[in-house]
């Protein structure tokens, strides 16, 4: 499919699909912390580093991931069996990106929850100076 020639906002480019598995928190934290590591990590390691997330969630997000090509999955014949999850190429790109947008909102978050904070105390905000650009 020539996905060039569809715009990015039509309900009928692929690309929409990609953004809604990137822009779900689970994937974030997942993929972030399969960068962070740098080497493959089991289900349990993943899980107690994702505070919140349900054995189910997980399990989807991962099945998610590689079916869309951010992770492998390698499977260890062991007693019990061994499972681990390492990012690809395109993971460790998307990664990047997300990686970006999380300092971005770490360095940003301060500013957030101040605006937050003044907006449901119902305090009015400075009106900002809105500028036209033609």
């Amino acid at each position: 499919m020539d996905t060039k020639s569809l715009p990015v906002f039509s309900a009928d480019c692929p690309s929409r699909t990609i953004v809604d598995v990137l822009a779900n928190k689970w994937v974030l934290y997942v993929l972030g912390l399969l960068r962070a590591a740098d080497r493959p990590l089991r289900f349990g390691e993943l899980k107690r580093s994702v505070e919140g997330v349900t054995q189910k969630s997980l399990t989807k997000t991962l099945r998610t991931l590689e079916r869309d090509g951010f992770v492998d999955r390698r499977v260890h014949a062991t007693v019990p069996p061994r499972v681990e999850y390492r990012l690809t190429d395109l993971g460790r790109d998307a990664g990047q990106l997300l990686t970006t947008l999380n300092e971005w909102a770490k360095h940003n978050a301060p500013k957030v929850v101040s605006s937050r904070e003044t907006f449901d105390a119902g305090q009015p905000r400075e009106a900002p100076a809105w500028t036209h650009r033609g």
